[in-house]
């Protein structure tokens, strides 16, 4: 197998600057993940110390196995939002007692550990993850239940509706983790606090509880709600505290003394579940690559039309930078080869180029040929859709654009996809975007998502809006379109940037590109611990 060469210029001015614009990004990147890390302040924390509570990361540091990763799913969700950043909830995936886990822990430093539309989206990707991958959930339960303050301002009858349709996508909680349950995926609730409405059904769902001593209060009505609706006045702990749960309801399976106690009690639950992964184990024999994973930092310039060779990424992530390609004189915009990565064998497809007919027929077959021999597929987007014309239509561009989007489509074998810069269109579906249902997906600072481009979004509706003018016979307003062009620009370009989508959970999370490699293998990983099988069921394409 080959190992590929770089013709990168790392002395290069272009690429200093690319490198120089790419730290600064990482650096306000930083300061939010840690603004997010804060969760509800220096007060809220101090609050949580002087009753001694833990915060909700050294609660997840606590229980994972020492030196292991915690891979965070969304960790910037709810940035550029009334909710503090990183919703109040963390998810992520992390190792406990050997066994990979899918981790869920409420923030109580913020509102309480209340659901909010953004948190609510977290941990139903959590669930997500776990059924998916067949991992145990592990969820750190303490939960004010809904949020009923909404989102601070705005139109009251607005804030209202939002809040229905959040109960009702909310309360699907309930019903995955009892279908984790059935699907023989074990879900343990360890109880830190007051947890009432939703939060109660969290551990009242689970196979194992363990409750804190004087901390675990669960009731679907705390004491104010009894007393709206019974007239009674409830004691707290009588009605839901951690012994009563653990000696009466039955309700409480552990009763831990403290926290760390209540953490002990989780890692011997896990301990015991006799877990083991369907997956291949990897080639442990593996060697990192020979190209430096510091060069991807000036790989990739702001203006995101400035080409770069997908060549250059695969040889900094995979093992030994060894790639076979598969049809590399054929349809050459899509790069598309085997490799392994930390020890893990891997399809990669790769964008060098609009999707044309060529390279939408190689994608299509190389899919299929990995669905014959089990691999995962990982795909690294910089596309900007499929070739649009008069010419490739002719050439048949829609009916071969639809073999390759068929393929992904019905692939069954895990697909990883790594954002690096544009990702437009049907560009982003061809190459297994979020809408596809990939395992994993992951974005780089400078990358962009959107139906198109803010400057061809801008100047088709101009288009449109004078054709229309024309047909009614009307003249055409140039100026008021130039105003009208401009802001729906602005807005257009601020709403593709990444860091707006994956603050709306449209994807795992944005990522160091230095961390790829090892971001792709801990999540080829989590994918090996449910069966990897590929499929040679595909629908009807017109060939």
């Amino acid at each position: 197998m080959p190992v590929l060469e770089s013709k990168l210029d790392t002395r290069d001015e272009s690429f200093q600057k690319n490198k120089s614009d790419m730290a600064e990004t990482l650096g306000e990147i930083q300061a939010l993940l840690d603004e997010a890390a804060e969760g509800g302040g220096e007060e809220a924390m101090a609050r949580l110390a002087s009753i001694g509570k833990m915060p909700i990361r050294e609660r997840i540091a606590a229980v994972l196995d020492r030196d292991t990763p915690f891979l965070e799913i969304s960790p910037l969700a709810a940035w550029r939002s009334p909710f503090a950043i990183g919703s109040g909830f963390v998810v992520g995936i992390g190792t406990i007692e050997g066994v990979e886990c899918v981790i869920l822990g409420h923030d109580p430093s913020v509102r309480a550990g209340a659901f909010n539309a953004f948190n609510s989206k977290k941990l139903m990707r959590g669930l997500e993850l776990a059924r998916e991958n067949r991992l145990p959930y592990v969820q750190f339960v303490e939960s004010a239940g809904a949020d009923l303050r909404g989102e601070a301002g705005g139109d009251p009858e607005a804030a209202i509706q939002r809040e229905i349709g959040h109960f009702a996508e909310s309360g699907r909680l309930f019903y995955e983790i009892t279908e984790l349950s059935k699907m023989r995926i074990p879900t343990v609730s360890v109880v830190f606090g007051a947890s009432t409405a939703g939060g109660a059904y969290q551990p009242g769902m689970s196979d194992y509880n363990i409750f804190i001593k004087n901390q675990a209060r669960v009731f679907l009505g705390g004491p104010p709600l009894v007393k709206m609706a019974t007239g009674e006045d409830a004691d707290p702990e009588s009605l839901g505290g951690a012994d009563m749960h653990t000696q009466v309801s039955g309700l409480g399976d552990y009763l831990a003394q403290d926290e760390m106690d209540g953490i002990r009690l989780c890692r011997e639950v896990v301990r015991h579940l006799n877990w083991t992964k369907l997956g291949p184990e990897p080639d442990e024999e593996f060697e990192e690559p020979v190209h430096e994973a510091e060069d991807l930092l000036g790989l990739v310039a702001k203006d995101l039309r400035t080409p770069f060779d997908m060549r250059e990424v695969i040889m900094r992530i995979v093992d030994s930078s060894y790639f076979e390609e598969f049809k590399p004189l054929y349809g050459p915009t899509l790069v598309c080869g085997w490799a392994k990565i930390h020890g893990y064998p891997v399809g990669i497809l790769g964008n060098n180029g609009a999707l044309f007919s060529e390279s939408s027929e190689k994608a299509a077959q190389f899919i299929q040929l990995n669905n014959q021999i089990h691999v995962p597929l990982l795909f690294l987007h910089n596309i900007t859709g499929f070739i649009v014309g008069t010419d490739f239509e002719q050439g048949g561009i829609t009916k071969n654009g639809s073999k390759m989007i068929n393929a992904v489509a019905n692939s069954t074998v895990p697909h990883i996809s790594i954002l690096t810069a544009a990702s437009y269109g049907a560009g982003n579906y061809g190459m297994s975007g979020r809408a596809f249902g990939p395992r994993f997906t992951y974005i780089w600072p400078f990358a962009k998502i959107a139906v198109m481009g803010p400057k061809q979004m801008a100047g088709v509706m101009t288009i449109v809006g004078r054709n229309a003018a024309k047909r009614r016979g009307i003249e055409f307003d140039e100026e008021a379109d130039q105003k009208r062009a401009a802001v729906a620009e602005h807005w257009a370009e601020e709403r593709s940037k990444g860091l707006f989508a994956t603050s709306r959970v449209s994807d795992d999370g944005m990522i160091d590109p230095r961390d790829t490699r090892a971001t792709i293998a801990m999540s080829l990983s989590a994918c090996y611990n449910n069966k990897v099988e590929g499929t040679k069921e595909f629908g009807t394409w017109r060939m």
